[in-house]
């Protein structure tokens, strides 16, 4: 990268919100040339088929993941004619390109430095490029990763809600979603819309999601190209592995706390877990 991509403000109000806030935040990637549509559809042709996912856009805000319709038009057509498809496209992992990887990799080493000290080591560092029709929707859902949404073509508005609201999401939903038996998309009811907070993103602007925080997406009148980048950390790991633990306390009758948020780090319960899946692990291997 011949030039930073996130201002020394952006980088000042990352590091005053970090990791536990949403903020809006700029950057300089409007004019890249791998994120244009034809870089995209030569990405999509590179990647493997299950690192791409693309459905008709425009959605319900909460739909269950089988009731997603299935796409018409090859992922290639689909970005090249997004204006009119009427779609919505995820490209997974693009660090599997080695120049997406460098994308990347140059992007959050400019965050390293505010995030290692507060959460641990930056680890399973990820991109995902979101390309979206007009009016397009991505349905109601969480994330389990720290997150970066880059804005560079087109515009939409995010839909932030409280990361650990109960009375929207019990603690069983959330270890259940750690565990695997549970699909990031949620159940959406119409009492939550007054939680939500809107924010709006123009290309040249970027948004910092925290973990799990629930939110849904609507596009803009134009079509769209957005970047995220995402990292998990010790703190996030140490999050997933106490709600699993509680999950199997809560099998065993009990009724475990929450873990607590940052600065917490949870740490007893995730040993606990990682304890007990290692003699597992070594008892199946046994």
């Amino acid at each position: 990268m011949d030039r930073a991509v996130f201002p020394p403000e952006a980088l000042a109000a990352f590091a005053a919100a970090y990791p536990g806030a949403p903020v809006r935040l700029s950057h300089s990637l409007t004019d890249h040339p791998l994120l244009t549509l034809e870089a995209l559809a030569a990405l999509a042709e590179a990647l493997p088929t299950d690192s791409i996912e693309y459905n008709p856009g425009k959605l319900p805000i909460g739909i269950a993941p089988e009731d997603v319709p299935a796409a018409t038009l090859p992922v290639t057509d689909t970005i090249r004619n997004i204006g009119a498809a009427g779609s919505w496209v995820a490209l997974k992992r693009i660090e599997q390109h080695p120049d997406y990887a460098a994308l990347l990799h140059a992007i959050l080493g400019e965050l390293r430095e505010v995030v290692e000290p507060r959460t641990g080591k930056m680890m399973q560092l990820e991109g995902f490029v979101f390309i979206t029709s007009p009016g397009g929707v991505t349905p109601f859902h969480f994330d389990p990763e720290h997150n970066i949404l880059l804005q560079v073509t087109g515009s939409k508005t995010m839909t932030l809600f409280p990361v650990e609201d109960e009375e929207m999401f019990s603690a069983r939903v959330h270890e259940e979603f750690h565990l695997g038996k549970h699909h990031r998309n949620l159940p959406w009811s119409d009492a939550f819309a007054a939680k939500g907070t809107p924010v709006g993103l123009t290309p040249g602007a970027a948004l910092h999601v925290p973990v799990k925080a629930p939110h849904w997406v609507q596009n803009g009148e134009a079509p769209s190209i957005s970047l995220s980048v995402t990292w998990r950390s010790d703190w996030s790991y140490a999050e997933a592995d106490a709600r699993a633990f509680n999950h199997m306390l809560r099998e065993l009758g009990m009724h475990p706390a929450s873990p607590a948020a940052f600065p917490a780090h949870n740490t007893a319960k995730a040993l606990a877990y990682r304890a007990v899946r290692k003699l597992k692990g070594l008892r199946k291997s046994a």
